[in-house]
């Protein structure tokens, strides 16, 4: 594994298209993005104003899901959740009420070692827009999920 460059969160007209399954969500059509991908409702940290954001699912054991933040432990989405950790999420069509906890890299590297062996074809996409070129190998794909940020919604 190694690391090319890092993202930066989208601006412009990125932004706007990955923003787009909020969209989504908001008509009530989360459902077309099946059970990969969750809407996660939270607090800003420093404004208290509602934000959402859509992140892919990791993994998934019944109520319980695990998301990764792709641009890292400084995207706000990521950073809102840590410092008030209550939000409510929605699969699909589903609203749970979760409780958000972090995941140590040992774990987000175990994490992404299955996650490889599921889709490798995405986790290989993954890793080269999060900046990392891997081999394909189950040790260099545990290797980035140690360097990734893991949290897992637990429902409340």
């Amino acid at each position: 594994m190694e690391i090319v460059g890092r993202p930066q969160p989208p601006t412009g007209l990125a932004r706007v298209l990955f923003r787009l399954p909020i969209r989504l969500y908001r008509l009530r059509l989360g459902w077309l993005l099946g059970g990969r991908f969750v809407l996660i409702n939270h607090v800003g940290r420093r404004s208290g104003k509602p934000r959402q954001a859509v992140v892919e699912v990791v993994e998934r054991d019944g109520d319980s899901c695990v998301v990764a933040s792709g641009f890292g432990a400084r995207a706000d989405w990521y950073r809102n959740v840590l410092a008030q950790p209550d939000v409510t999420i929605r699969i699909g069509t589903r609203e749970l009420e979760v409780r958000a906890v972090a995941l140590s890299t040992e774990d987000g590297g175990e994490l992404m070692a299955r996650y490889a062996g599921r889709h490798p074809a995405a986790a290989r996409k993954l890793c080269r827009f999060m900046g990392f070129a891997v081999d394909g190998s189950e040790s260099d794909f545990r290797e980035v999920g140690r360097g990734i940020p893991f949290l897992r919604f637990v429902p409340r």
